[in-house]
């Protein structure tokens, strides 16, 4: 069948997506609100529909994403180069890669196109296999060539780690959140004695209260006995959890992969020497890790630009960027780094260029604009239910949002609606809701006004995630 017979029976095409191999024409093509892969000729690696005028019809299956691999590599998920800084694009919906690919032009970042946790999978009813085959999708649609990675994030379990790095995905962040001992509730004798009973307290000792580290920009740094105690008791057992995480992935990728460990979700911030101590005591366990994210200060919340002293943040973001050239080479990871407007630039500066940022929770929010500019009735019906499922849903995030502060919706027109997805309290109310409705009936809903949309949705991601990469200094302008 050609493109034209399929035009004439109401299908649309995806022209960025044609492509040649074995022989075979491939491309994406939309008929009414279903995309679908279209092959000029049958394959036996792909399942699907035999079309009377000749072709072959196969749906979006994490099957036929796999095929479609094996016939362009370049839709396979790529490591990350030594000294590249890398973006993370969250997909909630699985239909924003396109959007996120159109944000990239220009830009000299390495993308991470595919990224969700476990907890944002519980919440949207996926799973690591379908977000990789959006992903493969959405890549093959925009025909991006160029090279994406695949982060199964914030990951707990170990074997959780294993089973996303058997379906292809190259970037592993470790989050050992739940080994992070909160010091600052025990009293100075409490750490004390807790670090005399750690086993390796002995050698955490020799390690740091004998020898003193040189780092460039920041001198001589010594741990104190209090000091060492302290970073030991609250960090150790994290150390060690990402350390088993580690190994067990190396024993699984012998071929290498990209590993970061997150201890951005606790309750205090992370002190340079604190800093110091987890990244070296994971490079002499022998953890090879691309890029650390440690809990910075001032409000790094969902969704909403960084609130706090800006001064003490540029000195704390100095610290941490020199003691990663020193020890590590590493980037450093900024997590919740969707709208972080004002720190983009210092982050860019005092890395040198050597970051990671991670952002997810933007593109759902996009999605709302969409709906609040092209479906009212549905968005009025998405934050009224966010608002009502607020309380359950915000439990494990780290926000300020008061919904009282939110303008009733009765006394809002049409036209005053993308107000509240502006605003800091309707922002995050929305954004934390997300699993709620996307599990519900309005999720469907939501999806097939961006199907109507799809142009719209795509401008207007590439439009705000763009601007993220203008803060950070790596779209050469545009």
């Amino acid at each position: 069948m050609s493109f034209k017979t399929l035009l004439e029976r109401g299908y649309a095409l995806y022209d960025r997506s044609v492509h040649e191999a074995k022989g075979v024409t491939f491309a994406l093509v939309r008929g009414g609100d279903r995309k679908q892969l279209f092959l000029s000729e049958g394959l036996s690696e792909f399942s699907g529909e035999v079309l009377p005028e000749g072709g072959f019809l196969c749906p979006l299956t994490v099957e036929n994403a796999l095929a479609l691999q094996g016939i362009f590599p370049w839709l396979s998920p790529r490591r990350l180069l030594e000294r590249e800084a890398s973006f993370g694009f969250g997909d909630r919906l699985g239909l924003a890669t396109p959007g996120h690919i159109r944000a990239l032009s220009g830009a000299a970042v390495f993308p991470i196109l595919v990224q969700q946790s476990v907890r944002e999978n519980a919440r949207t009813g996926r799973t690591f296999e379908e977000v990789l085959a959006e992903g493969v999708f959405g890549a093959f649609q925009e025909g991006y060539e160029t090279g994406f990675g695949a982060d199964a994030d914030h990951l707990k379990q170990i074997e959780d780690a294993l089973y996303a790095a058997d379906l292809g995905y190259t970037f592993f962040t470790c989050d050992p959140g739940d080994h992070v001992v909160a010091v600052e509730d025990l009293s100075s004798q409490e750490v004390k004695d807790r670090f005399t009973y750690l086993p390796e307290s002995g050698t955490f000792r020799q390690e740091y209260l004998g020898p003193s580290f040189n780092i460039d920009g920041l001198g001589t740094l010594r741990f104190s006995e209090e000091e060492l105690a302290r970073a030991a008791v609250k960090y150790g057992g994290a150390v060690a959890f990402a350390t088993r995480m580690y190994h067990a992935l190396a024993e699984h990728l012998p071929d290498g992969f990209d590993y970061e460990v997150s201890v951005d979700e606790t309750e205090t911030p992370t002190t340079p020497l604190e800093h110091l101590f987890v990244a070296h005591e994971l490079l002499r366990r022998g953890v090879d890790f691309v890029s650390l994210a440690p809990r910075f200060v001032g409000a790094m919340e969902k969704g909403v630009d960084w609130r706090g002293d800006l001064e003490v943040f540029r000195r704390e973001l100095k610290a941490h960027a020199a003691i990663a050239r020193a020890v590590g080479s590493y980037r450093l990871s900024l997590h919740s780094g969707s709208d972080k407007f004002t720190l983009y630039p210092f982050l860019a500066k005092e890395t040198r260029g050597l970051w990671h940022v991670k952002t997810a929770g933007t593109s759902y929010l996009v999605a709302l604009e969409v709906a609040a500019h092209r479906a009212p009735v549905l968005f009025r019906e998405i934050a009224q239910f966010s608002m009502e499922q607020f309380a359950k849903d915000r439990a494990s995030y780290h926000i300020s949002a008061d919904p009282s502060q939110i303008s009733p919706l009765e006394t809002l027109s049409d036209d005053e609606l993308p107000e509240i997805i502006e605003e800091h309290n309707g922002r995050q109310v929305l954004h934390v809701a997300f699993g709620s409705v996307l599990q519900n009936p309005l999720g469907d809903e939501l999806r097939l006004v961006l199907d109507e949309w799809e142009e719209e949705h795509y401008e207007r991601l590439a439009r705000h995630l763009g601007r993220h990469l203008d803060g950070l200094g790596v779209r050469n302008g545009e």
